[in-house]
């Protein structure tokens, strides 16, 4: 029978044609555990990000999942929510999941321990955790992307920016890195930065950005320009200026980052 299942060209057609006719009548189905376990592989890869509610990861999870299909491979997404525990969790399999490899957004862990609790399950970071070696990594240049972007609003004249996103409460190094490109530029342009216009959030959603913004607005002299760490935050400053009465990008410029669908909807994009 496995012959004909697993199509082996060692079978006539006459006993093909029969033992199908019997699997067919029976119903039977391969034990994809057990033809796992003879193979060496699940042909299963995990995926672990913080937030699957965010349209940026949500975006990211259904692009690697068409892209494993391509491959005949099933993707299994847990979400983390920046845990510690439940990165480690996933990293050691305490769940009970057996994957032949995981791609994972650390949010709380190092890349060191990741790399380390991870062996010897073959792991993919993504993000700005540098695992020294130990580990593949897809990530973007946060410092210049961000330095760009910062370029951008002052090529516009304007001198007044303020930034939205720092997060010095999460230790994965995004917002840092993206402050430090947006510090840069300024440096460059000889402005000076003002703390009062860099402005920490809880988290990188909408309402954040919200409120972010309405504290700028709230705070004496206005900026002129708002670079967002996220489109998320960008939606939100955007929602709470246009409630303000203030017009963008007339009195007020705003760049957002990740490209992600809702941000080429907004009015103004």
């Amino acid at each position: 029978m496995s012959n004909v299942v697993n199509g082996s060209a060692r079978v006539s057609e006459e006993t093909r044609r029969r033992v199908q006719e019997a699997i067919d009548e029976l119903g039977y189905r391969p034990n994809l555990a057990a033809r796992s376990l003879r193979a060496g592989r699940t042909g299963i890869i995990g995926l672990a990000i913080p937030e699957l509610h965010s349209p940026y990861f949500g975006e990211l999870a259904g692009l690697l999942v068409d892209e494993a299909r391509r491959r005949s491979w099933t993707v299994i997404i847990d979400q983390t929510h920046g845990d510690a525990e439940a990165e480690r969790r996933l990293l050691k399999g305490d769940g009970g999941r057996v994957m032949d490899g995981l791609i994972i957004s650390p949010w709380a862990l190092e890349a060191q321990e990741v790399a380390d609790t991870a062996r010897p399950l073959p792991v993919v970071l993504l993000g700005e955790r540098s695992p020294q070696g130990m580990a593949d990594r897809v990530a973007v240049d946060n410092v210049a992307a961000a330095d760009e972007a910062t370029t951008h609003l002052l090529a516009l004249g304007r001198r007044r920016v303020a930034a939205i996103g720092l997060q010095p409460h999460l230790h994965n190094g995004t917002a840092e890195q993206r402050a430090e490109g947006y510090r840069r530029a300024l440096r460059r342009a000889g402005v000076t930065a003002r703390p009062e216009w860099e402005r920490t959030v809880g988290s990188l959603h909408r309402e954040d950005g919200a409120r972010a913004m309405a504290e700028l607005l709230d705070g004496g002299e206005v900026p002129d320009a708002v670079f967002a760490f996220t489109d998320e935050l960008a939606l939100g400053a955007l929602h709470m200026a246009h409630a303000r009465g203030v017009r963008v990008p007339d009195d007020l410029a705003v760049v957002g980052f990740d490209d992600i669908e809702d941000g080429r909807f907004s009015h103004p994009r």
